[in-house]
């Protein structure tokens, strides 16, 4: 590029090339671009933007992300020494995903340590080459760090409490399917992480809950499904008093306490997951009907125990219920349905099967006939709709 300036009462040209304008100009001139074809162009334009599109890039996804159900070939054949060259090339990352990379160790993230600090989001989901190594890596370099997912993981004890020492910003946590997070690891977690709004411990099994004693209000979003959750960390679950949304599914054995949900700690719930939890009995039900009033979302499919009073319950006291999974359920009949049907004024989806419950043919086309307005879905959902504010991954 050239420009001609005349200068006084002589002319003179000067040459002006790429290489004179200021970094800060060249960075203006990306954020204007609004498609990702001409942010590729601009980097094949030169070297010098190139760079400029390098060090502007804040996501890099080379591995599968936990929503996705289909992997890259990147997730098979990544390596460390691959990892390391971008993460040098892409120096602002602010989200890194290397879910399922299963041959990344942890020189890869070696360079976390330099150019970690702005990163927020990282998925690390079946990385098991990392060690206490890699993740001290991490710790020190990604002081902002807010949501991590370490799902199917070897990562114990030791390694999440050097990452929860350093990076206390820590917003949601995913330790599912981490055989070796025991209740000390939940402790640290407990302690150094005050700000934790979304946590996932489920198929953990050596975690009892005792440790969750006075743990974060902010904490809305807790998933422990098949969990040996004893009556006592219930409880500490509850006593922070912000819960949203709750997910105890597939439990293997009764867990003791589930009515200390309605006495006061969980006014706030929205969302309630109870698939197959066989144990919950009537009970429980009047106690929640009646003491978490801003309930929106219930499953109750594979509750085998809940009879007329349950329902009844619900029908009187769930006035902001809006989905209710009662498929299953085979204690639910036409009268427990009538009641349903007179109460819940907002209810908007009921899965429901006569063939699964007491309900009558006639029964269920009563309701139909009463409640046009909801939809009955003659099968079972496993999990809840999780809404977009209970889990940003």
């Amino acid at each position: 590029m050239t420009q001609s300036k005349e200068m006084g009462s002589g002319s003179e040209s000067s040459q002006t090339s790429i290489m004179h304008i200021p970094n800060e100009h060249l960075y203006l001139v990306f954020e204007k671009l609004e498609t990702n074809f001409d942010k590729q162009s601009f980097g094949l334009s030169c070297h010098r933007f190139l760079d400029i599109e390098n060090s502007s890039r804040k996501c890099l996804e080379l591995g599968c992300l936990p929503v996705s159900h289909r992997c890259p070939d990147t997730c098979k054949h990544l390596s460390s020494s691959i990892l390391d060259r971008l993460l040098n090339r892409f120096r602002q990352l602010e989200l890194l995903c290397l879910s399922k990379c299963i041959k990344v160790s942890d020189s890869g993230l070696t360079k976390l340590q330099i150019y970690g600090s702005k990163l927020h989001t990282l998925y690390l989901d079946e990385c098991n080459g990392i060690t206490r190594t890699g993740f001290s890596y991490v710790a020190s370099g990604c002081p902002s760090l807010a949501v991590v997912s370490l799902s199917q993981c070897y990562i114990g004890d030791d390694e999440l409490e050097i990452l929860t020492k350093s990076c206390k910003s820590l917003k949601e946590v995913n330790l599912s399917f981490c055989p070796n997070i025991t209740d000390l690891g939940i402790l640290s977690l407990n302690q150094n992480c005050r700000q934790l709004r979304a946590l996932k411990i489920s198929w953990c099994k050596q975690i009892s809950g005792v440790n969750f004693q006075g743990c974060s209000p902010t904490l809305a979003c807790f998933e422990a499904d098949d969990c040996a959750i004893q009556s006592k960390g219930f409880n500490g679950i509850l006593s922070g008093a912000g819960l949203e949304y709750l997910s105890l599914a597939y439990p293997q054995e009764a867990i003791e306490g589930l009515a200390a949900i309605g006495l006061g700690f969980a006014r706030n719930l929205k969302i309630l997951n109870f698939w197959k939890c066989d144990f919950v009995t009537n009970d429980v039900v009047i106690s929640i009907s009646k003491g978490c009033p801003m309930l929106q979302e219930w499953n109750l499919s594979g509750c085998i125990k809940i009879s007329i009073s349950g329902w009844h319950s619900i029908g009187s006291e769930c006035h902001n219920l809006e989905r209710l999974h009662a498929f299953r359920c085979p204690e639910l009949c036409d009268t427990g349905l009538l009641y349903l049907g007179n109460g819940c004024k907002r209810l908007s989806v009921l899965y429901v099967s006569s063939y699964y419950s007491s309900v009558t043919s006639s029964g269920l086309q009563y309701f139909k006939t009463i409640r046009e307005d909801v939809e009955i879905i003659a099968a079972g959902r496993k999990q809840v709709i999780n809404p977009v504010w209970a889990f940003t991954t």
